[in-house]
């Protein structure tokens, strides 16, 4: 495909003018003018449709193609929910902060307190604050809120324990709000070393970080007891949401002893997830914490309006401009209302029906560094495709001529050539099996043909980049 640069022509425009019979108007002074033109591409209107039309179907998203990224929750979103939130387009909540403008937020502050309430029920909280704007600002969020409590307990806190198993980030938001890190390795069983967690955990813990079920997809069975422990020392349990997906309706994070959670609507509640956003990130606490939420909440009067709450000289203040990405709160809410409560609970029966069967149907040709069953999602090695010079991401370029977007890989760190598979609810079991032929013939191939495997992708208008020079230099580099 040529570049529009390419197809530009000298002279060839797209709209041609009629000679003005007004004084040219000069809304800019002179010298905030170019002293020559921008050097833009000459087109006409129809180059212009064709060529961004074209670009947008070398594009891949749910949409288009499966979508098996594990740990990210890319699943197909239903159309109903972007006219629900179309709805509200005139009506931003921080029209609420105007002079007179409560009168015309009311929908849009009840919509913030219902799903508020909604997300209260689904994690087992007392009360929750949609301000966040993603995931890692959501743990940044919860991390602030435990360090608050604890100031005002005049704890001497110094710790927070995280698990090898949990997201990056969440090390990352801990240590961004003064604490240090213990990181605890995964056991054989592939969960936290309960013996050595034990170790760790002493007086000056402030909190324990845990992703559950984590990211290999899989569930702590000793959840309960961790907490149980964990307040043994006046240590909070930060819950992160971001797997959510698997435990949906069938689990509460507060019934088991999580303190604080965080929800990823942009991941479980079907709203767009992908390229840095728009995601919303709320986060649940329990009574405790509630003095220290975010301000502004939404707080509903007596005769059934809302009105907006600041007075709480214990918050730890704004978290984002009033609630941030509203349009993303809307889509969850239509989300949940669409489903329903049955629904929200078969949306996690068939997401981990689906992980195992991907699991169960490729195991006998990658390597499965914990063989059990598994949540959402499922975690093979290409470790075995390594005595023919094979790797993980051999096979993931290869997938793409298969049309498919590669599923996550060399992630989880803590599993060597990690092919990380995330199927979702929403998928069929046609498209589930295509995707495990390619994953198959893959492996096929690494015996028999593995330099076919080293030339992938071959359908696409470019083959490999150096991912490296790319990821150190801003002009991207090919190999």
């Amino acid at each position: 495909m040529e570049l529009i640069y390419e197809i530009s022509v000298n002279g060839r425009r797209g709209v041609r003018l009629p000679a003005s019979d007004v004084p040219a108007a000069t809304p800019l002074p002179g010298e905030f003018l170019r002293a020559e033109p921008a050097g833009l591409p000459e087109l006409s209107e129809l180059d212009v449709v064709r060529h961004f039309t074209q670009l947008s179907r070398r594009n891949i998203g749910v949409d288009t193609t499966f979508y098996p990224l594990g740990s990210c929750t890319m699943k197909y979103n239903p159309k109903a929910m972007e006219e629900g939130a179309r709805l509200f387009l005139p009506f931003h909540p921080m029209i609420a902060l105007l002079p007179g403008g409560e009168a015309l937020a009311q929908g849009t502050l009840a919509i913030l307190h219902h799903m508020e309430e909604a997300l209260e029920e689904i994690t087992g909280m007392d009360a929750v604050t949609c301000q966040p704007l993603a995931g890692a600002h959501g743990e940044m969020t919860g991390i602030m809120l435990i360090a608050a409590y604890h100031k005002a307990k005049g704890n001497r806190k110094k710790y927070v324990i995280v698990p090898d198993s949990s997201h990056g980030t969440n090390p990352a938001s801990a240590a961004m709000a003064g604490y240090q890190v213990v990181t605890i390795p995964t056991a054989p069983y592939g969960d936290m070393d309960l013996e050595a967690f034990k170790a760790a955990l002493n007086g000056e813990v402030a909190a324990v970080m845990m992703t559950c079920p984590n990211t290999l997809g899989l569930f702590n069975p000793h959840i309960k007891e961790i907490c149980d422990m964990a307040h043994g020392v006046d240590a909070l349990v930060y819950y992160d949401g971001a797997n959510l997906n698997a435990i949906l309706g069938q689990l509460r994070p507060g019934d088991v002893g999580f303190d604080v959670v965080h929800v990823n609507l942009h991941k479980t509640f079907g709203t767009p997830h992908g390229s840095g956003g728009p995601g919303s990130g709320p986060v649940g606490v329990k009574k405790a914490l509630i003095p220290f939420l975010p301000v502004p909440r939404v707080v509903r009067r007596k005769d059934g309006s809302f009105t907006l709450a600041a007075d709480n000289p214990q918050s730890i203040g704004r978290m984002a401009n009033f609630f941030g990405n509203f349009g993303v709160i809307a889509r969850a809410y239509a989300y949940t209302l669409m489903l329903g409560r049955e629904g929200l609970i078969e949306v996690s029966e068939l997401a981990v029906l689906n992980a195992n069967y991907v699991m169960s149907r490729l195991k006998d040709l990658y390597e499965l560094p914990f063989d059990q069953t598994c949540m959402h999602e499922c975690v093979f090695s290409a470790s075995r495709q390594l005595q023919h010079d094979i790797h993980a991401i051999d096979i993931a370029k290869f997938l793409i001529d298969k049309g498919f977007h590669p599923p996550t890989v060399y992630f989880p760190m803590i599993v060597k050539e990690a092919i990380m598979i995330e199927p979702t609810e929403t998928e069929s079991k046609a498209t589930l099996d295509a995707f495990i032929d390619a994953m198959r013939e893959a492996a096929e191939l690494a015996e028999k043909d593995p330099a076919a495997l080293k030339r992938a992708p071959v359908t696409t208008p470019i083959s490999r980049l150096d991912e490296t020079k790319a990821a150190r230099e801003q002009n991207v580099c090919f190999a």
